[in-house]
């Protein structure tokens, strides 16, 4: 034995001896206590058996309504229980030569085969009551050939299964004929995806979330089937969150039928849910719920939910072995199954295969997969181009359903024409004049609300260009604002280097007012990109700003004098904040360098800024040393005063110098 499967079996090995005496001990008082509670709820059982309150009605049709109106008539008794029992009171129906007794049973018989997977049996049944099916109420019509649907379509005969349908539809049974299961059955899942979407959603009600649950359970099935999980999970988890809203809808009264459905419909959910956690490698989410819904589906009578178990049940057996759980998988895998298809037989031959590949049994896994090589190989030979040729089938007979449906639509359309015509010809002039002016109305209505709405078109698109247009052009001007503020840094930026260069101290004062006077103009660039709104600046903001750039420049003065700012909400366009920028940078400038020049502890500067309407005011106070006597002789040869006043005409006013006891005030009105 190889170290795997020797560590595996041998820990099994100590684990059963360990619990083998437990067991002996236990399995005396839980037998006890199984046989009496499964006694009692056989008997219970028997009492409420659908089989025996079949055997107990009066006639054959009250037994017929009966067998087709129970929603679990499997559950007590198995299908060989009825089939024995229907073949009774079929014999009987024979000899009493009652037609329509044999009728029933006959049609009871061929639904308990095709519920055994003896599909054969049942078509031979179902179709021999189909050749007299002329004879028959339209409710036993319906129910045979739902018989012979299902068992071609296991059997894959899908050709036969639409000359079915197609009586359906003749019949009233049904409008249209369906092809979407069809395709799905051959492979074509997107197909079959897009024609359920086309034919039923349209049908569903906004309200019916039962519908919507069944809807979004189907489409999410045909998404996992074409290998789209991601996709499929989201659909079926909206399936199940409508299917959540129906069950907990207290104010619908729910029919015994409807609960027997959701139940299962929600395994079914819960199943596929579990199937594509499997395809996306998340295999501890998937299987809690690949169990819960096998446990519910195996209980059911209808064949597609006993595949369902199949498929289940290796989804689960692939989840365990992907999970190191040998045991459980093996267990799952040993499960037989009666009429399991050729897919799941490959399906359940790759898990077996893989299995003793990870217990290191190669001859076991050798077999498995060579069993599969030939059923691939059979399946390939007799079964590709049966498939192959009934899909050419399937897709000739819609084109011809569809064309058919055409022609008809255009011969009523002809009949009608002919019939309007001939009336036409009967009526007077002055109808037929009048006729002709309410359609040249009506066509002028046409028009009129047709260039209408095509007015609104090139209004809405006229509309988003120009907001296009906006939106590039306020890109654009923020980032000329950000490129002319980058050179006007660069432009400090040498003014710097000059000043390390220069030895003059006139010199470097001149190029550190030129770099102040430089980076005030920078800041209004940064500020204006930097706001949404690229028309105006708020003041206040641009104020602080201001100051500490100039603080940053006198690094010995300046830092202790208490300035107040009041310029709050006030916002001016860029035409007005930039001299207004160049005249505070002046004034600031000014303040910090000569206007303390012993101490500038108890110094205090103040400025107003405010903007009424069109017009605006300006005031800057300080409490400094105040202008020297001779200050109005140095305005003309003061570069500052000069730049402020060339400035504030720029502003459309004039400066106001008023010189107090201690300090200086400037101010001016600008429009």
């Amino acid at each position: 034995m190889n170290t795997i499967t020797g560590f595996l079996f041998g820990k099994e090995h100590y684990l059963f001896g360990r619990m083998k005496l437990f067991y002996k001990r236990a399995f005396l008082i839980f037998g006890l206590t199984f046989f009496s509670f499964s006694f009692s709820y056989a008997q219970e059982a028997d009492e409420s058996s659908v089989l025996q309150e079949f055997q107990n009605a009066q006639a054959s049709e009250e037994r017929f309504n009966i067998f087709f109106n129970s929603m679990d008539r499997y559950n007590v008794n198995s299908a060989y229980d009825w089939l024995d029992t229907v073949k009774v009171f079929l014999g009987n129906a024979q000899k009493t030569k009652d037609p329509d007794a044999v009728l029933h049973y006959k049609l009871m018989q061929a639904q308990i085969f095709n519920d055994l997977g003896d599909y054969d049996k049942s078509i031979v049944l179902a179709r021999e009551l189909f050749d007299s099916s002329d004879t028959l109420d339209i409710t036993s019509q319906k129910l045979i050939l739902d018989v012979l649907d299902d068992n071609y379509a296991k059997l894959q005969l899908y050709d036969k299964q639409i000359v079915i349908r197609k009586r359906k539809r003749e019949l009233g049974i049904t409008e249209n004929v369906a092809f979407y299961d069809i395709y799905s059955n051959l492979g074509l899942h997107r197909k079959a995806r897009n024609q359920y979407i086309m034919e039923v959603k349209p049908t569903i009600a906004d309200n019916d979330s039962y519908g919507l649950a069944k809807y979004h359970s189907k489409v999410g099935n045909y998404l996992r089937l074409d290998n789209s999980a991601p996709t499929a999970l989201s659909e079926l988890k909206k399936a199940k969150a409508y299917l959540d809203v129906f069950i907990n809808d207290i104010s619908k009264q729910k029919t015994e039928k409807e609960l027997f459905d959701t139940e299962f419909l929600k395994a079914e959910i819960e199943g596929n849910i579990g199937k594509c956690h499997v395809l996306l490698e998340e295999y501890e989410e998937a299987i809690p719920l690949l169990e819960s819904s096998i446990e519910v589906l195996k209980t059911s009578p209808v064949n597609s939910h006993q595949i369902e178990v199949v498929d289940n049940t290796l989804d689960l057996a692939d989840a365990n072995l992907q999970l190191e759980r040998y045991r459980e998988a093996k267990k799952n895998l040993d499960i037989t199954f009666d009429n399991t298809s050729i897919l799941q037989d490959i399906k359940r031959n790759r898990l077996l295969a893989s299995f003793y590949d990870k217990v290191e049994n190669y001859k076991n896994a050798a077999t498995f997969y060579r069993r599969n090589e030939r059923i691939k190989d059979s399946l390939n030979q007799k079964q590709a181009s049966l498939l192959k040729q009934q899909l050419v089938t399937i897709v000739a007979n819609e084109d011809l359903e569809n064309s058919q449906r055409l022609i008809d639509e255009q011969k009523r359309i002809n009949e009608q024409a002919r019939n309007e015509m001939k009336a036409k010809d009967e009526r007077i002039n002055l109808v037929f004049i009048s006729l002709i002016f309410t359609l040249l109305g009506f066509a002028g209505l046409v028009y009129a609300y047709l260039k209408s709405i095509k007015n609104q078109r090139l209004i809405a698109e006229q509309k988003h260009i120009i907001e296009n247009s906006l939106i590039e052009k306020d890109s654009l001007l923020k980032e000329i604002h950000h490129r002319v503020k980058n050179n006007l840094q660069m432009v400090s930026s040498l003014l710097s280097l000059q000043t390390k260069n220069t030895r003059s101290k006139s010199a470097i004062e001149a190029l550190e007012e030129g770099k102040s006077r430089v980076k005030a103009m920078a800041l209004i660039h940064q500020k204006l990109y930097q706001n949404d709104d690229l028309s105006v600046i708020e003041m206040q903001g641009y104020i602080e700003s201001l100051i500490n750039s100039v603080q940053s420049v006198y690094k010995k003065g300046g830092h202790n004098i208490s300035i107040t700012i009041d310029a709050e909400g006030t916002e001016l366009d860029i035409d007005r904040a930039i001299p207004f920028g160049l005249i505070l940078n002046e004034l600031v400038s000014n303040s910090f360098k000569y206007a303390f020049p012993d101490s500038d502890e108890n110094g205090k500067i103040y400025i107003h800024l405010r903007k009424n309407g069109e017009q605006g005011y300006f005031e800057y106070t300080d409490n400094g040393v105040g202008l020297p006597e001779d200050a109005d002789e140095r305005t003309n040869s003061s570069m500052g005063i000069r730049l402020m006043n060339r400035l504030v005409n720029q502003l459309q006013s004039k400066l106001n110098i008023d010189r107090a006891s201690e300090g200086v005030r400037f101010w001016f009105n600008f429009s």
